[in-house]
């Protein structure tokens, strides 16, 4: 079963609020950068759900600030994501794979 066939093709709508000056100044920075703010967004979602190396250790510094989760519960999310990489690249395994690995895992230690 794909994707579609799960969710549809339903689009949604993700918004936020942010003050007049950050906005003006995000869109002369995606003019001048050659980007639409859809492909900005959904390039940082993709790379956000993919657990793209470096955004997350930008959002690494971002957790240090704003993080609602204590120094040890970041360091175990941290090690969970890098043991998910080193799995994928030893074993070259398809996103299916993977997901079906992490949901025994899950199973056997809800404390991951």
């Amino acid at each position: 079963m794909n994707k579609e066939d799960l969710y549809g093709d339903f689009k949604k709508i993700v918004q936020f609020t942010d003050d007049t000056k950050r906005y003006a100044d995000l869109r002369i920075r995606l003019h001048y950068d050659g980007l639409r703010q859809g492909e900005f967004f959904r390039s940082l979602v993709i790379g956000y759900l993919e657990r793209d190396e470096d955004l997350m250790k930008f959002l690494n510094k971002v957790q240090e600030k704003v993080s609602r989760y204590s120094q040890s519960k970041r360091n175990k999310l941290k090690k969970s994501d890098d043991n998910k990489r080193e799995i994928i690249e030893k074993f070259a395994l398809d996103d299916r794979d993977v997901e079906s690995i992490f949901d025994l895992l899950e199973k056997e230690h809800p404390e991951l």
